[in-house]
């Protein structure tokens, strides 16, 4: 599988994706082939191309929590974070010991508290207490804007 993403990185993505189609012919049952095609569609930037692979292969083997992931980073990437939280979710059933699940489980609940917040904010734009914890967030989710440490 290397040498399929030495292709692709190399300029020869025509090729790259030639090949895992050859690999997978009338078989599906390859799914690290169909996860590196989705990895190597979301770099060609075919994104909704992507999400149909990283989707398929959450629905053929949910134990695998890696397509949940992916799935979530890229439905995370659209705003549509309650569809990453659930893809997150599946993750975390499959393999309830996966870090990069949880830490972008906790990524996507801060997108989704900012969001509230500033709903909140725009019902009740006299409300105090909201400014600071939206500034809290933008932190958290924005590393240039931490401070240095001294």
């Amino acid at each position: 599988m290397t040498d399929i993403a030495d292709l692709f990185h190399t300029g020869k993505q025509a090729e790259a994706f030639a090949r895992i189609d050859t690999l997978l012919g009338d078989r599906a049952e390859r799914p690290d082939l169909r996860f590196l095609k989705g990895v190597l569609l979301v770099e060609s930037r075919r994104v909704d191309e992507a999400v149909s692979v990283f989707q398929q292969l959450t629905e053929e083997f949910p134990e695998l929590p890696e397509p949940y992931n992916n799935l979530a980073a890229l439905y995370a990437a659209r705003g549509d974070f309650e569809k990453a939280r659930a893809a997150l979710d599946g993750a975390l059933r499959a393999n309830p010991g996966f870090a990069v699940a949880h830490e972008n489980l906790g990524d996507v609940y801060a997108q989704l508290a900012r969001l509230s917040y500033q709903r909140a904010l725009k019902l009740d734009p006299s409300n105090t207490t909201i400014p600071p914890r939206l500034a809290l967030l933008r932190e958290l989710s924005d590393p240039s804007a931490r401070k240095p440490s001294r």
